[in-house]
């Protein structure tokens, strides 16, 4: 049987296939390559997946159901993990479109493939900690009201998480959203705050700090993010059909505290831009995890200034390789 990962090329997709790949599974990756950030990224991520003789790499639009259906054709998929995503709070201020064909099309195509072809134990897919809006408590928990959405990357990721609930009721689809809280680590995304002030730092570059960096991020390394997904998909069945929880690190870092820690693991002081708050931008967030905890035994282990130091180690080397 075959385990489908969506979003292969990309940061969590890469990490995810690299796993399971590792442990003998038959793995297929989907990815578009979108060029919302470097493709050669994607590419570098994907020669690393190649070295895995039961990693299959195919090139899919998932908005494109007809192209889907003709690369999972005769496939005897297990399992999905859906991570393709348009991601980025702010770029969707520039192109809304990319999130309404990726984040809510190719979510629907997904679960009509799914729904048709049979077999599937379990769809596991990335929501996000965005859907929280701003008027909720922290820690978040996954009964807050996720009614207000503050962009349009989040209502997307809401609008995701009640298709899954109406597929799961009416067509017993099991299935599983994760709520992903502020992930980082090596071979992440360089629109990301800790890539680009990491990036800039060593470049003697200003990086531009918005809301004077007052907000509140719950960091999350990659590592325990995929460890989180692996524990979903890995429990014995049972359960309501479809659950959702956060995956996050339960402990929130002021962004000026970050760039502190950047600053000491590089050895080199950055130069602050401050900028005022964005729209869309949540103040804080920061996941509680009592409930993956519960159910499946998830347990963050990496703190930021390790995961932190990971990466700028990892960063440095893949200058080199540039």
């Amino acid at each position: 049987m075959t385990i489908l990962v969506t979003g292969a090329a990309g940061f969590i997709g890469y990490h995810l296939s690299r796993r399971l790949a590792d442990r003998g599974e038959r793995v297929i990756g989907l990815d578009n390559l979108t060029e919302f950030y470097d493709t050669e990224l994607k590419r570098r991520r994907l020669v690393q997946l190649s070295t895995f003789p039961s990693f299959e790499f195919k090139h899919v639009d998932l908005a494109n159901r007809e192209a889907l259906a003709e690369a999972l054709k005769g496939e005897p998929i297990r399992q999905v993990f859906h991570l393709a995503a348009q991601a980025n709070v702010r770029y969707a201020l520039e192109n809304p479109y990319a999130y309404l064909d990726s984040n809510i099309t190719s979510h629907l195509n997904l679960l009509e493939h799914i729904r048709h072809s049979g077999g599937v134990e379990m769809f596991v897919y990335a929501s996000s900690s965005s859907v929280y809006g701003a008027a909720n408590p922290v820690p978040f928990h996954e009964d807050a009201i996720t009614d207000h959405p503050t962009s349009l990357y989040a209502a997307t990721k809401k609008s995701a998480e009640m298709m899954s609930e109406v597929y799961a009721d009416i067509f017993d689809i099991p299935q599983v959203g994760l709520r992903f809280f502020s992930v980082y680590g090596p071979w992440g995304r360089p629109d990301m705050a800790y890539w680009l002030f990491t990036e800039a730092i060593l470049a003697g570059r200003p990086i531009k700090v918005f809301n004077d960096g007052n907000m509140q991020r719950d960091f999350t390394y990659v590592d325990d993010v995929v460890a989180g997904i692996l524990a979903v998909a890995d429990a014995p069945p049972g359960g309501p059909r479809h659950r959702v929880y956060n995956i996050g690190n339960n402990t929130p870092v002021v962004l000026l505290d970050m760039i502190k820690t950047l600053e000491r693991i590089i050895g080199k002081e950055a130069e602050l831009d401050f900028m005022p708050a964005q729209p869309g931008e949540m103040q804080v967030t920061c996941a509680d995890v009592s409930t993956i905890r519960k159910d499946f035994g998830f347990r963050p282990t990496t703190s930021l200034d390790v995961g932190l130091q990971k990466f700028v180690d990892w960063f440095r080397r893949y200058q080199r390789w540039s």
